[in-house]
């Protein structure tokens, strides 16, 4: 399967009402928001190798976001296991880093409308024999799975690879998704679940040491997070509709997702 036909069987865009396009978007006077994400997920956001500057595809969103808006953006850092408690109390504006859309986290932040959808799959060294699919690794007795607490990825491990227990001692935690990889490739770890498309970029960028096996394990919808209540999320999920009905999203997509080679 070629690269785009990953991306379009892994990653959909959701869709929007017609009427959403209808009203006239806010203007936010130029005013600064702050935008707070863990620059750990390519290519989401992450760091370029090349430049060492913070880019991805919600780096490029967020920015159209800001220019439809009248807003400037000022990016911050944190991790993930502070994100969503710090943009609750206010501490950020939004919060963005591939953020799955579920009940448990609308308890504590609103999110906007999906501007993505994508699916988990498994991301394994190119030399592993023993599984091909989560049924197989299931019976990998000693095999370990690698993820971040509180994320979709660990969650998914959780519930679709391995027995529903959460202490299960065959998932190993990490602070960082790009731990993960590096315990992979070391073989600390025997499988990572990733986004099809973002998975594929580390495929493409190990020089043939990883590879994607098995399907979807799940689809996820992603969105931005504000604090409870916030006067953002209105005009945000405004200019998110624009964006998808004139094909900007769909450009981000293309660029990040497929012709963007991580790592080279």
């Amino acid at each position: 399967m070629n690269l785009r036909s990953v991306v379009l069987a892994g990653l959909m865009l959701a869709v929007m009402p017609f009427s959403a396009f209808a009203a006239e978007l806010p203007d936010l006077g130029g005013k600064t928001v702050t935008v707070v994400t863990e620059n750990a997920y390519p290519p989401l956001q992450f760091v370029d190798p090349k430049t060492g500057k913070p880019v991805g595809w919600e780096y490029d969103a967020m920015n159209e976001i800001a220019k439809k808006l009248n807003f400037k953006v000022e990016y911050l850092n944190t991790s993930w296991d502070a994100m969503i408690q710090a943009v609750s109390d206010n501490q950020y504006q939004i919060g963005m880093t591939g953020i799955s859309i579920n009940e448990e986290r609308k308890q504590k932040v609103d999110f906007s409308e999906p501007y993505m959808r994508s699916e988990q799959f498994m991301l394994v060294r190119s030399d592993e024999k023993r599984f091909s699919d989560a049924k197989s690794f299931a019976d990998v007795k000693t095999g370990l799975v690698g993820a971040q607490p509180g994320t979709t990825n660990f969650y998914v491990a959780v519930y679709n690879l391995l027995d529903g227990n959460e202490q299960n001692p065959r998932i190993k935690l990490f602070e960082t998704f790009g731990a993960t990889i590096q315990a992979l490739k070391t073989g600390d770890v025997d499988v990572v679940l990733t986004d099809s498309s973002a998975g594929k970029g580390y495929v493409d960028a190990s020089g043939g040491k990883l590879k994607l096996v098995g399907g979807p394990l799940g689809a996820e919808d992603f969105g931005f997070i504000f604090a409870k209540g916030s006067d953002l999320v209105a005009p945000v999920n405004a200019a998110i509709a624009v964006l998808k009905k004139d094909g900007t999203f769909d450009a981000l997509t293309k660029k990040w997702f497929v012709d963007y080679k991580l790592g080279q």
